[in-house]
């Protein structure tokens, strides 16, 4: 499919920013600096990258205004390369347009309200009384319980699962295998055996959410599991049951957050950090990656409990002289009041 390239002086036109040299050069594409090539643009958003713009073959490159005189290359000067980046990036690759139309193999349950502006994919299950919204694509292999609810322009790719009763917003992704609404991990111990106790809420995702691939997101217990709006989920993270994710936080992949946990808004969250239940964070907290959260977080702050790695006998040593901590304080003391 041929692409059509775009003026420097119409992105600027249409996104902001200065353009330094040739308005007349056209893109079409985006690219890095290390392998972009004729028709595309890069960007500079790091510093540790700016020696690669010496070599760069790209035909125009987005810079801070801080860097506006490190290249001859044609460019666009704005205020934040990156997001200009991803805005551009936006426009010159658009999201799959959606096709009105329910494919012939796809098995519509009774009652179900699926728009004429809608598309339904090959082997598609839409349960009894679930809703979906116009402009949305539902695209192979994907399961929509009853009752579930499908908000207006929203892409699901192939095979998620949505369970039954759960609400998804409009303008949401739902990646490859994220799974929306199974059973939160409700157990009681009695005579012993495990009784499982029936999750009865539901998943409630607010508009322009993202979720990665093999994301997992439960339903609640009693009340509902809420993922507020613009909440942006990597791949493969574990929402528990009755958790709460505050608007416009961003969680990397292989976090683990255990039931009934509260996350504030515009929080942070690095990959593999484990979250346990019942707690609260604060809006506006970032919390480094492996960092294991066992307690409240009241206040705004960057947050990092990371045991340094080292060559293995370094970190037997420092493991070991941790297991007498205990020890090694209580002698400490003892010496202090020795020296008063």
């Amino acid at each position: 499919m041929e692409r059509t390239a775009y003026r420097l002086a119409d992105i600027a036109a249409r996104f902001g920013g200065q353009v330094v040299g040739d308005a007349e050069t056209k893109v079409q594409q985006i690219g890095t600096l290390e392998k972009a090539t004729t028709g595309q643009i890069a960007f500079l958003a790091n510093a540790k990258y700016r020696h690669q713009l010496e070599g760069s073959r790209a035909s125009a490159v987005i810079l801070s205004r801080a860097d506006a005189d490190a290249t001859q290359i044609p460019r666009i000067v704005c205020d934040n390369p990156y997001s200009y980046f991803a805005k551009l990036s936006a426009f010159l690759n658009p999201l799959p347009e959606c096709v009105p139309a329910i494919h012939a193999s796809a098995v519509v349950g009774k009652g179900a309200q699926i728009s004429p502006q809608a598309h339904i994919g090959p082997l598609v299950t839409v349960g009894e009384g679930a809703i979906v919204g116009a402009g949305t694509v539902v695209m192979a292999g994907c399961s929509i319980g009853d009752g579930a609810k499908l908000g207006e322009n929203t892409l699901l790719y192939p095979r998620v699962t949505v369970y039954h009763g759960c609400v998804i917003g409009n303008h949401v992704i739902l990646h490859s295998g994220a799974v929306i609404g199974a059973d939160g991990f409700g157990m009681a111990w009695e005579d012993g055996r495990w009784l499982k106790i029936p999750q009865i809420g539901r998943v409630l995702i607010g508009d322009h959410v993202e979720v990665g691939a093999n994301t997992t997101i439960d339903r609640g217990a009693l009340d509902d599991t809420v993922i507020e709006e613009d909440v942006k989920l990597d791949n493969q993270i574990q929402v528990a049951h009755n958790v709460r994710i505050g608007a416009h936080t961003a969680i990397a992949g292989c976090v683990g957050i255990a039931g009934s946990a509260n996350i504030g808004k515009y929080c942070r969250i690095g990959g593999s950090a484990g979250i346990l239940g019942h707690l609260s964070i604060a809006d506006g907290v970032e919390i480094s990656s492996f960092t294991l959260v066992s307690k409240s977080i009241r206040e705004k702050g960057v947050y990092s409990g990371i045991y340094p790695f080292s060559d293995k006998e370094t970190w037997l040593k420092s493991a070991s002289h941790l297991r007498h901590l205990d020890d090694m304080f209580a002698r400490i003391k003892q010496l202090e009041k020795e020296i008063e």
